[in-house]
């Protein structure tokens, strides 16, 4: 089935919370953290990814003039491999290379397809935090990309490849 995004609102918060609960606790954002970030749409940029029975991903981008920083990306674990990370992430990039040079993100250490899929972007690991993710106390990569070209093979937005 297909999947399309759109900008984020209030009203997909009753869906993307309970995503949230399953991919990321202990370590989740709260409906009071996505409200705060959804209303402030100079500096932020919210998609979720839906298909036809409701929203299966959402990612987040928060820019300004001299860095912008993905917040978030989540795909439903069944819905994981698809390509929908991969446009998710995409659609943040040329959004975010509209709007300023460079791109950071922090990433869980331990989450090795997110990592790779970072990389194939063009991102390069530039430091990490020890015990970032709370209450877990898992690490951090930090990561970093500049605008430019694309590298490697890199696909064309919205292509089909990649981890969600």
């Amino acid at each position: 089935m297909s999947v399309r995004l759109r900008t984020m609102t209030v009203d997909d918060l009753p869906a993307v919370l309970p995503l949230e609960e399953d991919l990321f606790a202990p370590d989740t954002w709260s409906a009071a953290m996505y409200r705060d970030e959804l209303v402030r749409t100079d500096t932020r940029h919210y998609l979720v990814a839906e298909n036809g029975t409701g929203v299966v991903g959402w990612a987040g981008l928060i820019a300004y003039d001299d860095e912008a920083h993905v917040s978030t990306i989540g795909v439903a674990r069944d819905r994981q491999g698809e390509g929908i990370g991969a446009r998710l992430l995409d659609a943040l990039l040329a959004e975010a290379d509209r709007r300023s040079p460079v791109v950071l993100l922090e990433v869980r250490a331990d989450n090795d397809v997110a990592l790779e899929m970072y990389r194939r972007r063009g991102f390069t690991e530039i430091g990490r935090r020890p015990r970032y993710y709370q209450p877990s106390g898992t690490d951090a990569v930090v990561m970093k990309r500049e605008r430019g070209p694309r590298v490697d093979g890199d696909l064309p937005a919205g292509a089909g490849e990649g981890t969600g």
